[in-house]
């Protein structure tokens, strides 16, 4: 049976509801036809105004079509009654007289999520014009935008710039231990913490008081390579096959993929150009013989511009989603019958490891992946079996007979 689990978020400023679920195409085609609903790539789940109306028709949709659905209690429900918000029972800081004054159970930053008062109104322009200024990413600046909204709508009336560092203590441990924020959310939130406080306002040096929490060890998820061919064989067209070889051939990330134009494909010097990739860097990565004869394949059935992108959605002329690329890889595994967790970035998890399996020299990899640290390429040698085959396990040297 379909699951649901619905989630209390802000997505650019405003209170939103998102809705998680395991990779299904039945769920995305209703979730489509739910008026105000759309895809949030900075949170990665799909997301609806958290208001009575939406929600109510967000419920009907989905109970009616069979599915369990976790988290219904999130703020008012069909009916317009207010629930109890996930964040009251906990301490809320409140202005008043120039005094800060504490009201509540726990001992947090929090109350319930409203509007954003006009007293930090401009906290949100200041913070998106110094991170244009500096030149960061669209997307980057999406999550740092949303991460600080968070604050605002929990502050109430309470100016941001005037918190001290025990508040933001505060409010990071009812982050952490009453909303359940994972550590790399945590990180990412902290970070645009920082970046305000440091950078917009020029507290100096503001967090060194503020630890981080500790972040999993997580080792990468890959494919074996009987894996990778059974996917792009069940692959449903040309298109989609070279999507996904080109994916695995060179390592790419999936937002390289989708920004790749044909003019950046080198056959002559078998290379291909990455533009501005993450950290705004350019690089260049190998053009297997293999891979091309399947470009050629793909240019002359599909015609793609020599300065437009190499893969175009429907219009013809924008790039190709990744949220498409994702899906076209979860129905091909799906065909060829992996049940092997894993999404196109495990594709270039596989492309390292596999080189590492064959020795390719760890510098070269980092230089493939575009990788700043060789820390992050080290990680592939725990998944690596290049050494382990010759391991010889001490159970084999007992005499059992």
């Amino acid at each position: 049976m379909l699951k649901v689990i619905l989630r209390p978020l802000f997505y650019q400023g405003k209170a939103c509801i998102g809705i998680y679920f395991d990779l299904s195409q039945q769920l995305n085609n209703l979730l489509r036809k739910i008026s105000g609903c759309r895809w949030s790539k900075t949170h990665q789940c799909w997301i609806i105004p958290d208001g009575a109306t939406y929600r109510g028709q967000l419920l009907r949709v989905l109970q009616g079509a069979g599915v369990t659905v976790e988290g219904k209690e999130l703020g008012a429900g069909p009916s317009g009654s207010q629930d109890k918000n996930p964040a009251s029972s906990v301490e809320v800081v409140k202005q008043s007289g120039g005094q800060v004054v504490k009201s509540g159970e726990a001992g947090g930053l929090v109350s319930k999520a409203e509007p954003i008062s006009p007293v930090n109104a401009h906290v949100l322009p200041d913070m998106q014009q110094r991170l244009q200024l500096k030149a960061y990413s669209a997307s980057t600046i999406r999550t740092y935008l949303s991460e600080m909204a968070q604050l605002l709508r929990t502050l109430g009336n309470v100016p941001a710039d005037a918190l001290t560092v025990d508040h933001l203590k505060r409010y990071l441990v009812y982050c952490f231990e009453k909303l359940g924020v994972k550590e790399n959310t945590l990180h990412s939130r902290i970070n645009a913490l920082k970046f305000y406080y440091e950078q917009v306002l020029g507290r100096e040096k503001f967090f060194w008081e503020i630890p981080r929490p500790k972040k999993p060890v997580l080792l990468p998820r890959f494919f074996n390579q009987e894996d990778i061919a059974a996917i792009i064989k069940a692959a449903g067209n040309l298109k989609h096959r070279t999507m996904l070889m080109l994916a695995y051939a060179t390592g790419m990330r999936v937002s390289e993929v989708i920004a790749l134009r044909t003019m950046d494909i080198d056959s002559s010097r078998m290379c291909i150009l990455i533009r501005q990739a993450k950290g705004k860097k350019d690089r260049m990565v190998t053009l297997s013989p293999v891979l091309l004869v399947m470009l050629r394949e793909y240019w002359k059935q599909y015609k793609p511009s020599r300065e437009g992108y190499l893969f175009t959605g429907q219009d013809k002329i924008g790039p190709y989603s990744s949220r498409s690329l994702q899906l076209v890889l979860a129905a091909a595994k799906q065909k060829a019958g992996i049940m092997k967790p894993g999404s196109i970035h495990a594709l270039r998890h596989s492309f390292a490891t596999h080189l590492l399996d064959k020795g390719t020299d760890v510098t070269m990899i980092m230089k493939l992946l575009g990788h700043n640290d060789l820390k992050t390429t080290l990680r592939y040698l725990h998944v690596t079996n290049r050494d382990m085959l010759q391991v010889i396990s001490p159970l084999d040297g007992l005499d059992l007979s």
